[in-house]
């Protein structure tokens, strides 16, 4: 893939607008008995209170149904077509296994129409199969790994990303994950071999505020705009934050400031991010 830039039809195509060219997709339309209707939320909880800013509108989306567990085991599966996803980073890959079965997977680097893979206790080291970490070799490149074993993958999902087995010890493995936190995981929990594609993604520029309000995103007012009634950096004579860190507008830091609960799995990690 490559990065595609636009003629200068518009001041927001002059310079900024860049897009990931869709060389692969190869199916413009979803497979119909793998959607559902996906109705926005506008950032709101079920008590109808916005608990996530700067969200609302947007183009209107179906949802894909995709397979993280991999749980389809020892029969092997066409890639038949590469698909956009409109609610995710990556890229989607369509599969047909050898009883006719259709599923969607999230497409590693390299996967491509034609290719087969497996999920299995004894399938290959390629990209794209999917079996538990005991049966990776360490120093694997691996995406969309489970927390718990039978739960579905939930780490490294998004375009670009995978974590790394680094070591083996007892019953755990430990990953080193895209942002460098070192975390065991259980060596029953199940991973897809393979970097997820899409990796241009990260490079892209927007270039217009209208792009962003097709996906989704809200405008974000900054706090030394507002009156001193609205945030703790409102107010003051001219551009003035009157002395105070950045924070929200509840008073709570935003920088540096930890808001992780402890949990239990707290103890599987052996190095954070920072």
């Amino acid at each position: 893939m490559a990065i595609k830039k636009y003629k200068p039809t518009s001041p927001a195509r002059r310079l900024a607008t860049t897009r990931v060219a869709r060389d692969e997709i190869t199916k413009t339309e979803p497979e119909k008995s793998l959607t559902v209707g996906l109705r926005s939320r506008g950032g709101r909880s079920a008590s109808g209170r916005i608990t996530s800013r700067h969200r609302g509108g947007g183009h209107k989306r179906k949802y894909r149904i995709i397979d993280f567990k991999r749980d389809k085991f020892n029969i092997p599966a066409k890639v038949i077509a590469i698909e956009y996803d409109p609610n995710r980073s990556c890229r989607i890959a369509l599969l047909q296994y050898a009883d006719g079965e259709k599923r969607y997977i999230l497409q590693p680097l390299g996967l491509r129409v034609g290719d087969t893979v497996e999920s299995g206790d004894s399938a290959s080291i390629t990209t794209g199969n999917s079996l538990p970490l005991r049966n990776m070799p360490v120093g694997s490149m691996v995406h969309n790994i489970e927390l718990r074993p039978g739960s579905g993958g939930q780490l490294a999902r998004s375009a670009g990303s995978s974590a790394q087995i680094i070591a083996k010890e007892d019953k755990f493995a430990q990953l080193k994950l895209p942002s460098g936190e070192i975390r065991l995981a259980s060596l029953d929990c199940r991973a897809t071999i393979g970097q997820l594609g899409n990796i241009e993604r990260a490079s892209i520029k927007l270039g217009s505020a209208g792009i962003r309000r097709r996906l989704g995103i809200r405008p974000t007012v900054r706090g030394v705009a507002m009156n001193p009634v609205d945030h703790p950096l409102g107010g003051g004579r001219g551009k003035s934050k009157g002395r105070n860190l950045p924070r929200a507008p509840w008073g709570q830091l935003s920088k540096g400031f930890k808001t992780r609960k402890k949990k239990r799995s707290d103890a599987l990690i052996l190095k954070r991010r920072k």
